[in-house]
């Protein structure tokens, strides 16, 4: 499954694009989003959502009170970063379960791939913390990152793991095919919202060539 990122400012457009698509993520932070905008878009979306807010321009109670808004309105999943702190992240873990929304715990590098160790240790935070989708991140720099992160599927539980930049590029196109249950991809090319996104024509028809050798 293809998951579409969107930074959409225009509520009704977004909502026309969620038309088109079979899953998404709402980037609340990058549109910059209202509480009431997030109500309309996850209570009449009825395409499955991804809950995001990135805390780069928003406090934690902002925060808290916009992904419990996208919760109470609908939102399948709620995308929570691990460096939170413990309290934010245990009171939406709890709001998110006990509303039956799927917890993604994240992490993002954008400067470089842990070691095999790091990586392990954060997917095992990730999982005690509360997951149900363990979610990494990282800055591929090298072939051998390549490698260090799609290790990571040889696991019994949920993880989606992205390499970013050009030459993580395969990562994404592959973790359907090793147990990812989503990739991501942008609307289009002028619309990414991580470097190395592909846009979402062209994963598909990469995609389809390889179901098709």
């Amino acid at each position: 499954m293809i998951c579409v990122a969107l930074q959409e400012t225009n509520v009704t457009k977004c909502l026309q694009i969620l038309n088109t698509v079979e899953l998404a993520e709402i980037r609340i932070d990058l549109a910059k989003l209202s509480v009431d905008d997030v109500k309309k878009i996850f209570s009449e979306s009825k395409t499955p959502l991804i809950a995001t807010c990135r805390p780069d321009n928003y406090s934690n109670e902002e925060r808290m009170i916009l992904l419990k808004s996208a919760i109470t309105a609908g939102a399948k999943y709620v995308d929570i970063e691990i460096e939170n702190n413990q309290p934010f992240t245990n009171e939406l873990v709890d709001f998110a379960k006990k509303n039956n929304t799927i917890v993604i715990i994240s992490y993002h590098n954008y400067e470089m791939t842990p070691d095999t160790k790091e990586l392990a240790s954060i997917i095992s935070t990730s999982f005690t913390l509360g997951a149900d989708i363990a979610k990494i991140a990282a800055m591929v720099n090298e072939t051998k990152d390549i490698s260090r992160l799609l290790q990571l599927y040889d696991s019994d539980k949920q993880v989606v793991v992205l390499g970013m930049g050009e030459k993580g590029k395969i990562t994404r196109v592959i973790a359907p095919f090793l147990g990812s249950p989503f990739t991501f991809a942008s609307l289009d090319n002028a619309s990414t919202t991580a470097p190395g996104q592909i846009s979402l024509d062209n994963l598909k028809s990469i995609q389809e060539q390889l179901i098709n050798i």
